[in-house]
């Protein structure tokens, strides 16, 4: 088939890491998110099958239980997630952000208790950063964590929070001192923690499966042994486990474009008009050629970031870029996959329409477009 990614993968066990991730989304994922899709349910048994097969700890040290691989394989995995079920794909890539925040800031006795159970595909992680007043202003948060002995008590709201009321634990960003940038502290909190309730789903345009709440802190009672790092230090972990989570979403991005033209291309040679596939068309051959070259130049960008992050060089610019570069594409893919089937595309009995939808909103969280295109600019004139 035409629309087959060829991949360059570094080990023959990252491409057995990578067939296993096709069979489990072929057989397990595709046939059930049309429905699951309609019917906004939450796909706990999708992340189940994940976990068992290890795919949800790939960038992670053995140490802990992860799978040791390098980020680029870890998300050209979730493109391939993905491009079966958009939603799993992003519940994926916030869980791999809240594992990635302990394991790269909490002190030992925290990583070492806690880490192999996040790991292991029976926990499933939730990231409580947004807030109704504060979305790309991280600094605007207002939830408060007071420390109280040897625990501290937390009050406010978070908002937008992905796999809400269905996580096992939350890695939570609340304020403990009035400084904007240095007043933030990190926590990882359990899903049953005496004081911490959910809002209603949100009703969004798409990723129905991809369960989104309010997350409510009243008077929830945190151990400081549950602190993520010092007081203070929870933007520099915000913000720096931000831009991994952003090539999780560029990677999610390239998948819903590699969905959506995967199915344009198979309809452009089963549709007939005056005649004809209308593949024959040189116009709908070059509109399948820009879709194509953009989902390519969506990949190119988020293994370049992914590759050096791996080689432990600097790639938050990158991150940002492909970030942008993707989620652009995802968008512009989706809706020429649209036109490509016509009238009916249009239309809830074809997949097409569910990309335009899922598409939209990855261009809004991990931060805007409209902030990766500042993140860029200022990174370029510092």
């Amino acid at each position: 088939m035409a629309t087959t990614v060829e991949r360059l993968l570094p080990t023959d066990e990252a491409e057995a890491l990578l067939g296993l991730t096709r069979e489990i989304a072929e057989h397990e994922l595709r046939p059930r998110a049309d429905e699951a899709e309609a019917r906004a349910e939450f796909p706990a048994d999708a992340y189940r099958v994940l976990g068992k097969a290890g795919l949800l700890s790939l960038p992670f040290a053995e140490e802990h239980g992860g799978g040791a691989q390098p980020y680029e394989v870890y998300l050209q995995v979730l493109e391939e997630i993905a491009t079966a079920w958009a939603s799993v794909g992003v519940g994926v890539s916030v869980h791999a952000l809240t594992c990635l925040a302990v394991d790269q800031n909490a002190d030992d006795a925290l990583r070492e208790e806690w880490l192999p159970r996040m790991l292991s595909g029976d926990w499933l992680g939730a990231y409580c950063l947004s807030e109704p007043q504060a979305g790309s202003d991280v600094s605007g948060i207002r939830t408060r964590a007071r420390r109280d002995g040897e625990a501290y008590v937390v009050h406010g709201t978070k908002q937008w929070i992905s796999n809400g009321s269905h996580a096992d634990y939350y890695v939570l960003f609340a304020r403990t001192d009035d400084d904007p940038r240095r007043g933030l502290t990190g926590f990882l909190v359990p899903a049953d923690t005496e004081g911490m309730s959910f809002g209603a789903p949100e009703k969004k345009m798409g990723l129905h499966a991809d369960v989104t709440t309010q997350v409510i802190f009243d008077g929830a009672r945190i151990p400081v042994s549950q602190r993520i790092g010092e007081e203070g230090q929870g933007m520099k972990i915000a913000l720096s486990a931000l831009d991994a989570g952003r090539l999780g979403i560029a990677a999610v991005a390239t998948g819903i474009g590699q969905a959506a033209l995967a199915a344009a291309v198979a309809w452009a040679g089963e549709r007939e008009q005056f005649g004809q596939p209308i593949g024959s068309f040189q116009g709908l051959q070059f509109l399948l050629a820009d879709m194509a070259a953009a989902v390519e130049q969506a990949r190119a960008t988020y293994l370049h970031a992914a590759r050096l992050k791996d080689a432990g060089r600097r790639f938050s610019r990158q991150a940002s870029i492909a970030k942008l570069t993707a989620t652009d594409a995802a968008m512009r893919v989706s809706t020429d996959a649209v036109q490509v089937f016509g009238g009916y595309g249009y239309t809830a009995d074809y997949p097409v329409e569910r990309f335009f939808r899922d598409a939209k909103v990855t261009q809004i969280f991990e931060g805007t477009n409209q902030i990766q295109r500042m993140v860029i600019g200022r990174d370029l004139l510092a």
